[in-house]
């Protein structure tokens, strides 16, 4: 087996009216991400990191917004489907390694639900998934508390030859 990895990255704007979803997990605030989906930054940059590792793409080749189907998605469903693709393609996840960046609210708190949420989706035992959480210092759309981001990577195994 040889060792790939892939890296994802997505960013939403908050929004008034929504829910704030990050690693499946709803935190509580008073504005969510906007986006076609459940918007859940955290989950989107690893599957995008997974379908990197995999070579199969972006998340919106598979899962584009233009495509009603997926209006209001719940994204752990949607991480769950690329895991499974990535197991039928004879790929093995080994390692998620994630980190949101947002002003507020603080992570600390929810991290190790959203640790066990992300594993469950994904067929890994907490230990292989890690979340770190940090801020804009003040600078940038995520500094001035306009939105959210999160880069995540991702290691997953191929066969040999």
């Amino acid at each position: 087996m040889s060792a790939v990895s892939g890296i994802g990255w997505d960013s939403h704007p908050f929004a008034t009216g929504r829910r704030l979803v990050l690693g499946g997990i709803e935190i509580p605030y008073e504005r969510g991400l906007a986006g076609h989906s459940d918007a859940d930054v955290l989950t989107h940059a690893v599957i995008d990191a997974l379908l990197g590792a995999a070579g199969l793409g972006d998340i919106g080749e598979h899962f584009p917004d233009t495509d009603e189907r997926w209006a209001g998605a719940d994204s752990l469903a949607l991480l769950r489907e690329v895991a499974a693709r990535l197991h039928d393609a004879g790929l093995a996840i080994r390692h998620v390694d994630a980190t949101v960046v947002m002003e507020a609210p603080r992570l600390g708190p929810h991290r190790e639900a959203i640790r066990i949420a992300l594993a469950g989706a994904l067929g890994l035992e907490p230990a292989q998934v890690n979340v770190k959480a940090t801020t804009g210092e003040g600078m940038g759309f995520v500094g001035r508390g306009e939105g959210a981001a999160a880069l995540a990577i991702a290691t997953v195994e191929r066969p040999a030859g």
